[in-house]
């Protein structure tokens, strides 16, 4: 039986032994690689686009010849303003996208020796550049529609005789949010949060181009998608996963490392925070066949990519 490709070397193309044994200048020039690479790591400035600066060494920065403006490898992207080292930086991301579950802010302060203040808000700066990478994407093809109610766990009363029946919608907690997730088989996946499932017929409406396939379970408020695309439907009582050759595999293994994520890793997802996590199980879904190296490689690249983050530069200082 041949071997499954995470178990074999090739998935294993960067360690943390490596990222450190290398040192601060290999991180550094990598980082200059991934944010320019059309000049192999020479600078290009953000201004105006002018491929001659002059090195401030002394400052890992630099100045451009032609409008004398001064910038960073970082500056402008997500990674703005940052104050670890480049090495350190490195290897926190290489921690984050290492874990096939994700990783918690609590376990990447731990292997990394961060606090758990910066590395919450990193954490959440790569998932912001992860999710990114999809935007304006339209899916093609056979597109799988599903959607699952995360969070919101209301406790029972000790006593039995003040229990309520948590099924019902009064009794539910506030902050219980649908994800659903758009999937287009051997493509990539889409995800939103709603407050209910049925919100989200106009989301798959604007993300599936008209041609398309779409696949969905017997839910109700997937009928509204009939006139739009040519409908398939598996009803989950005769069949759990495969039936006459319909299925929705693809969205149930997305679901299954999401609650995985959830579960295992963060515990508690706070309803305003739900698409970030969303959109990072979606991203490791899609990019489960890459290497850890390639991975880091593509994390890091989105996050050179990605402007400020208006929500997560100095969020710190913005709550105290």
């Amino acid at each position: 039986m041949a071997q499954h490709f995470l178990l074999s070397a090739a998935a294993r193309t960067l360690s943390l032994k490596t990222i450190y044994a290398d040192g601060e200048e290999a991180a550094y020039r990598r980082f200059c690689g991934l944010r320019w690479p059309e000049t192999r790591g020479a600078p290009v400035c953000p201004r105006c686009a002018a491929r001659e600066a002059y090195e401030l060494a002394a400052r890992r920065r630099f100045k451009c010849k032609a409008c004398h403006h001064q910038f960073s490898v970082t500056s402008g992207t997500i990674f703005a303003s940052r104050k670890l080292a480049f090495v350190d930086l490195l290897g926190a991301i290489a921690v984050l996208v290492n874990g096939a579950k994700g990783v918690s802010a609590l376990q990447l302060s731990r292997c990394t020796g961060l606090s758990y203040k910066t590395a919450f808000v990193l954490a959440h700066k790569i998932r912001e550049a992860l999710a990114r990478e999809t935007q304006g994407l339209v899916l093609e093809g056979t597109v799988e529609i599903d959607g699952a109610y995360i969070g919101g766990h209301v406790r029972p009363a000790n006593a039995r005789t003040d229990r309520v029946d948590r099924r019902l919608r009064a009794h539910r907690a506030y902050d219980r949010r649908s994800v659903v997730a758009l999937r287009q088989r051997h493509g990539r996946t889409l995800t939103d949060v709603f407050q209910n499932e049925a919100e989200a017929v106009r989301f798959a409406k604007s993300k599936v181009a008209g041609d398309a396939t779409v696949v969905a379970d017997e839910t109700p408020h997937w009928d509204q998608l009939a006139d739009a695309f040519d409908l398939e439907r598996i009803n989950h009582s005769d069949a759990y996963s495969f039936l006459d050759g319909i299925h929705v595999n693809g969205a149930e293994s997305y679901f299954a490392r999401l609650r995985r994520m959830i579960r295992g890793q963060h515990h508690r997802v706070g309803a305003g925070r739900l698409g970030g996590y969303a959109a990072h199980a979606a991203w490791l879904e899609d990019h489960r066949r890459q290497s850890n190296g390639a991975l880091v490689a593509q994390a890091i690249g989105n996050g050179l990519s990605a402007p400020v983050s208006r929500l997560w530069k100095g969020y710190w200082q913005r709550a105290a």
